[in-house]
């Protein structure tokens, strides 16, 4: 039996003379909140469809819990829980009428879990969908989805539009509660802030492509950043190796570079920089820096392998 929870080969999907996705492979284990990020149009909503067999693959091949995305039996689909970024439920009801409808669907239904998340936020049963709030429809979405006991639970920015408590109320009901050790958690959010408190794995798509699968920590490694002095003869930006993006700062240059390492002052040094100084960078920074730069130029950057 495979040790992994999704599986792509080669996946291609292609709209026309638009390419979704672009020789797409990735593996992710089971087990453990994995995180989703890319920028608007990176081919996250393609690769959810494909992955839940919604489309075809151009070319290529997906695997959900090692059957064919394609093929997913009714058994197999039962066991993926899906939460959107538009908490939509069907407003005329009550709220313990649709937990009562969704639970006939599920025979593996825990009510302790519904009861540990839904007491999270300040929902009352007696209550129609319509009159929640925002907040309070995530939260009650939420309570469902992982009472079902899914395997496989898919998060499509669940918190957009959320305040902050009630993003709070979700980020702690996910991380605190008491759910399968083998359930995987796939999590799609452009707040870093959010992937850096709750994500195992930081999976960073661009233009279709696949250019980050590693721990947070070990993506802000592969980020430098750099503060320095420099003449007017400083080298411009397409002729320094691995560039990110550069601003000026009280006179002073700060530069992002991506897989330079430490060495690369060296560099610096011979392009006339002096002194040189090397400064940690946070997720958000990190993330920003190399979504911005792979969105405007990815042929620029290493794509992961």
């Amino acid at each position: 039996m495979s040790d992994l929870c999704i599986e792509t080969k080669n996946l291609t999907k292609q709209f026309g003379q638009k390419i979704a996705l672009n020789d797409f492979s990735l593996n992710i284990a089971k087990g453990g909140i994995h995180a989703i990020v890319g920028s608007n149009g990176a081919g996250k909503s393609t690769l959810f469809r494909l992955l839940l067999g919604m489309e075809s693959p151009t070319s290529g091949h997906s695997k959900l819990m090692g059957g064919f995305s394609e093929s997913l039996s009714a058994k197999e689909r039962g066991r993926i829980g899906y939460v959107n970024e538009e908490h939509t439920l069907p407003g005329w009801m009550k709220v313990e009428a649709v937990k009562k409808l969704q639970q006939s669907f599920y025979p593996q239904w825990n009510h302790n879990i519904y009861n540990q998340v839904i007491d999270h936020f300040d929902v009352d049963p007696k209550q129609k969908v319509s009159a929640l709030s925002r907040g309070e429809r995530a939260g009650f979405n939420l309570s469902m989805s992982l009472a079902q006991r899914p395997t496989l639970l898919i998060l499509d920015e669940p918190t957009l539009g959320l305040d902050v408590v009630a993003r709070q109320s979700f980020l702690e009901a996910l991380m605190f509660a008491e759910t399968e050790d083998d359930m995987t958690t796939i999590y799609c959010s452009h707040q870093m802030e959010e992937v850096e408190r709750i994500a195992e794995q930081l999976i960073i798509m661009e233009q279709g492509r696949l250019t980050n699968n590693s721990t947070p920590e070990d993506f802000c490694k592969r980020i430098n950043y750099w503060v320095t002095d420099w003449d007017n003869k400083k080298p411009k930006d397409k002729e320094i190796p691995g560039f990110l993006s550069r601003r000026v700062i009280d006179g002073r240059q700060h530069i992002l570079t991506v897989d330079q390492g430490d060495n690369f002052s060296g560099y610096l040094k011979e392009q006339g920089a002096s002194d040189i100084h090397q400064l940690p960078v946070n997720l958000e920074r990190a993330v920003n820096a190399f979504l911005t730069a792979n969105h405007k130029k990815p042929e620029n950057l290493p794509e992961y392998s």
